[in-house]
């Protein structure tokens, strides 16, 4: 999902971070502590190494729905037959199902306030008396029947936006229920009541574009982990879902075109026969073929049909389903195989004329390269469809997402638009795999299908094209969030709900972090293997955050409980710094030392005290002590313990140690240009990272070394690393190319290179011994130019 909420809010908010430190008056001892006191407990469920266990179980529910849309009253019926398996070793006494057009309704909703403000500039319009108390306005929900499969009434309550069906008797493992729902709903206007379903209504033709979306009654998730996942829907938390089949039939009006979730099953019916033969022909094409054209969406804008025609559609193995129709849209489509499984899969852009120019051109052709990069990622794209659909906004579905995208009236366009309306389809189209196959709990952990997937959007960009401007991915686009005040922080295992900063809590910085990962911690074929196993273990699965630290961990063989704490679950920042540089030079004239040193003999080693122990066994006649009965045992120290050897331990014994000389001129010649750098390193902002360095030498030659995270487990505040070269350092550059999301790079950079302040001394070993040790720009660079393409 993107909307507007993604710009930084800077609002201001107690927030206390859930690291959990075991040691916390210590300069060491908790970054790199193990996340063992924070995780759930691993059991037959959930493996401790992350994989799902043997006893794992997910519930199921398969729907057969029949929809009616109202165009003059911007209204939808629906009747649906759910079946729900329960698969659990549970007994389930109901079923809770959330009802999430309540959104809309102005008594219905689920009544999470926020603060409200005076405002420095109002618009006339919404200049209204408060209504108090608050009236209907005629959203939300109307339940027209609940029954069995006989028809027999179900109790039921309904509780804001959830649904708590009441079942006859109890549901056991391995039972099914069958229960029918008829209900209706009034469209809202989503250009003006925002959410993520609706109408938009274009006033040059008249016409509707309806996107039809959390539409019907949809079971909540029962799970190992929370039992009914029931949190209310407030607009900013998404879904969590079961896994199901589909059958939806649509009746709409018979010049609408409709595209949804799963597979048509009449196009042959619905179609004329021009454009069904166009249908047919795009499914082995590799260009787009436009199957509606744009003229015939122009006339169809003019016709307005009274007759109705029905468009049924079958998904197996979705989480959901959503659909959209209207008498604007231009349809094209292509094949596409992916290589990984050989799945044939037809990417198909629905779009008004007022796209044209733009989604002609991208859309069809951005969905064919989404699906295979992130099948290359992640796992192989299952589905027979991927859609995109031009509706002004961005959200997703399985096999289906809206985007935005529209031209000026003369047809051109901005680079900010066009990169804007790229992004957006690779990030929607994206969620094919995070969350709708790889089903995390939206409502709970935004970043495990947001962040995951705006990761692997990041990914993408950068494969269509080397250029292009990804906002969000590189670490140095994270900075600006990073720096600001901890008041206005939250980590990224904060709940949906209230995240303060949503945009860069559950997109930029768990997407950035994952990046840091790739390229500067783990490498890319490490961490490549770990991403794609997490993936392929949890597809059309739930997997929780634990899952994904630990598989993360266990496929790697990289520990990286350190950086899950840091980044995910704290919220200090990255600053390190270049605190001193401190350089010497060798000095080959200092004589040797003569090293010897004095010495007395010890005492005898008694025990400072006679413990009860030693005591009671001397008294005890039946031990005989096993050095009193074997005199090969008894020596010098035996005796000298018990006073029968003498030493002197009055007098002084000379040791001398003369195996220092110095350094041969023909050695010296090659060591004489060794300068020694200490580099001394302030941990300011608190959260663990790699050293980088660039060294750069008088003669202009460079040189990178890179120190891994772990030179701080054992002092997290500052570290210290020594370098010998052998021609003059010009300067240092910390974290070059900007890969840890360092908040101030004021401190990151020493050039200042002073005459060395001393020398450290320098000898020959006579007798060596073996030693152990990326934009939303505004100008429009094409329309100034006359050109349309």
């Amino acid at each position: 999902m993107k909307f507007t909420l993604l710009s930084f809010l800077f609002l201001t908010v107690s927030i206390f971070a859930q690291d959990i430190k075991n040691n916390p008056t210590s300069n060491h001892g908790n970054k790199f502590e193990q996340l063992g006191t924070i995780l759930p407990t691993p059991n037959i469920y959930r493996t401790g190494s992350g994989a799902p266990g043997q006893g794992y179980w997910q519930n199921r529910a398969d729907y057969d729905i029949t929809a009616y849309l109202d165009e003059d009253k911007r209204n939808l019926k629906g009747s649906e037959t759910v079946t729900y398996y329960n698969n659990s070793p549970d007994d389930l006494e109901y079923l809770w199902l959330q009802l999430d057009e309540n959104e809309h309704s102005s008594v219905k909703n689920a009544g999470y306030d926020s603060s409200t403000f005076l405002p420095k500039l109002a618009n006339s319009d919404d200049l209204k008396p408060s209504e108090l108390p608050v009236k209907n306005n005629g959203y939300g929900v109307k339940l027209d029947k609940v029954t069995d499969a006989a028809g027999k009434p179900l109790n039921y309550v309904v509780n804001k936006t959830m649904m708590r069906i009441d079942l006859p008797q109890v549901l056991k493992k391995g039972q099914k229920f069958i229960f029918k729902i008829d209900w209706n709903y009034n469209i809202s206007d989503r250009m003006k009541m925002g959410g993520r379903g609706g109408y938009e209504f274009f006033p040059e033709d008249g016409n509707d574009l309806y996107t039809i979306t959390q539409w019907y009654p949809r079971m909540c998730v029962y799970s190992d982990f929370k039992g009914w996942q029931h949190n209310q829907f407030t607009g900013r938390g998404e879904f969590a879902l079961v896994f199901g089949d589909f059958k939806v039939s649509m009746n709409v009006p018979a010049d609408h075109i409709v595209a949804s979730t799963g597979a048509g099953k009449n196009f042959e019916e619905v179609l004329s026969p021009a454009q069904f033969a166009r249908w047919k022909a795009a499914q082995t094409a590799n260009e787009p073929i436009e199957i509606v054209t744009l003229d015939e969406a122009k006339k169809a804008e003019k016709s307005k049909s009274k007759e109705r025609k029905i468009w049924k559609f079958e998904a197996n193995d979705v989480r959901d389903f959503a659909w959209t129709s209207s008498r604007k849209f231009i349809w094209d489509g292509m094949k596409v195989i992916i290589p990984e499984n050989k799945n044939e899969v037809m990417a198909m852009s629905f779009y008004p004329k007022e796209a044209y120019n733009l989604y002609r051109k991208f859309s069809t052709k951005v969905i064919a390269h989404t699906i295979k990069t992130y099948s290359e990622f992640t796992i192989p794209y299952p589905y027979p469809v991927a859609q995109s659909i031009e509706a002004a906004n961005g959200m997703e579905y399985p096999m289906i997402c809206f985007n935005f995208g529209r031209t000026e009236k003369d047809g051109t366009y901005s680079e900010g638009t066009k990169n804007g309306m790229i992004g957006v389809i690779i990030h929607e189209v994206g969620h094919n795999f995070f969350p709708m196959i790889i089903n995390s709990d939206e409502r709970q952990w935004s970043w495990m299908d947001e962040g995951l997937n705006t990761f692997v959007e990041y990914l993408t960009e950068e494969k269509w094209d080397n250029k292009f401007p990804s906002r969000r991915g590189p670490a140095h686009t994270i900075v600006d969030y990073m720096k600001l005040p901890k008041e206005q922080l939250e980590p990224i295992m904060t709940n949906s709900e209230n995240i303060i900063q949503f945009g860069p809590n559950a997109y930029s910085k768990p997407a950035t972090g994952l990046n840091i990962l790739r390229e500067t911690i783990m490498g890319r074929e490490l961490f490549d293997k770990a991403f794609k196993t997490y993936s392929k273990r949890w597809a059309f699965k739930h997997p929780e955050p634990a899952d994904f630290f630990r598989t993360m961990n266990d496929a790697s063989g990289e520990n990286l409980d350190w950086f899950w704490r840091g980044w995910f679950y704290g919220i200090d920042p990255v600053d390190i710094a270049i605190d001193k540089v401190t350089v010497l030079k060798p000095d080959f004239d200092a004589m040797p030392p003569s090293r010897e040193f004095s010495y007395t003999v010890d005492k005898p080693l008694q025990n400072e005290f006679e413990d009860i122990s030693k005591v009671r066994n001397r008294e005890d006649k039946n031990i005989t002590f096993y050095t009193d009965k074997d005199k090969e045992v008894q020596d010098f120290y035996w005796r000298y313990n018990r006073g029968q050897e003498k030493v002197d331990d009055k007098k002084e014994y000379i040791i001398k140690s003369d195996n220092l000389e110095k350094v041969p001129a023909k050695d010296r010649a090659k060591l004489e240009n060794i300068y020694a750098y200490q580099i001394d390193f302030l941990n300011k902002g608190g959260l663990v990272m790699p050293i980088l360095l660039e060294f750069t030498f008088e003669d202009g030659t460079k040189l990178t070394d890179k120190s891994s995270a772990q030179i701080w487990r054992k002092n997290e505040g500052k570290v210290s690393k020594t370098y010998y070269f052998d021609k003059k350092l010009k300067s240092v550059q910390l974290d070059p190319m900007r890969e840890t999301a360092d908040i101030d790079t004021s401190n990151n950079f020493w050039g200042e290179i002073s005459e060395p302040t001393s020398k450290f001394q320098v000898f020959k070993q006579k007798n060596a011994g073996a030693a152990r040790g990326a934009a939303n720009g505004k100008t429009n660079p094409m329309q100034a130019a006359g050109k349309k393409k």
